[in-house]
């Protein structure tokens, strides 16, 4: 009888510290998402630079920015020519381009990241800035990335027998699947405007004529 009833309590306070173990994972992943949502402009964040160090966007306060997530072995990435033409058409009105490699979109990224740079300088001429790579969707993606996808979410836009091979590949190459808004590709275009707000989202399938018709309307 005694021992039933201490195992009663033992299974009670369990339970309680169960549940308050749950409402604390809540709790800070509430904080988190919250940290994120009062991020009121891209200068706010900050990307890390193929050495590691912290780079604040801050740094680019005033300008218009196209941040892009890019791989070396992808369909869309001859679309690295049309950036550097784009870039070098309105650099001087006040175009930064800012390049984040990512490795998650069928391993199409797999070098390291003086490989990378080498590869997009020596074929494409890229010379607008190219950070760290990094993941943009999952656990481990930017913070950047989360403010992004919460300001323009996904529109879609694919054909369905694209969107299926796109699915599959994804999926081979990450742990968890996507969410409705996470970045769906390579390629995947957020524009900036000059007070820090997301503007449009492109996805890699948008035409680069009209990327850059929306650029240039907005400098």
């Amino acid at each position: 009888m005694l021992a039933s009833r201490l195992l009663f309590i033992f299974a009670d306070d369990m339970k309680k510290v169960l549940t308050l173990a749950v409402l604390c994972i809540l709790v800070m992943t509430g904080m988190a998402q919250n940290t994120t949502k009062n991020m009121k402009t891209v200068y706010d964040f900050s990307l890390k630079d193929k050495k590691g160090n912290e780079v604040s966007l801050e740094q680019y306060k005033g300008k218009v920015l196209l941040i892009v997530n890019t791989a070396t072995g992808c369909g869309f990435t001859p679309q690295y020519e049309d950036l550097e033409a784009m870039y070098h058409r309105l650099k001087d009105k006040g175009l930064e381009i800012l390049d984040v490699p990512c490795n998650q979109f069928g391993h199409q990224a797999p070098g390291s990241d003086e490989e990378i740079k080498q590869f997009c300088t020596l074929k494409f001429g890229a010379d607008f800035p190219q950070f760290k790579k990094s993941d943009v969707n999952g656990a481990n993606e930017l913070p950047l990335y989360t403010w992004l996808k919460s300001q323009k979410p996904c529109e879609g836009g694919y054909e369905p027998k694209l969107a299926a091979v796109m699915e599959k590949l994804y999926n081979e190459a990450n742990p968890e699947p996507r969410k409705k808004d996470d970045i769906q590709w390579n390629f995947t275009k957020f524009l900036i405007g000059r007070d820090g707000q997301v503007i449009a989202r492109f996805e890699p399938t948008v035409d680069m004529k009209e990327v850059e018709k929306q650029t240039a309307a907005a400098l």
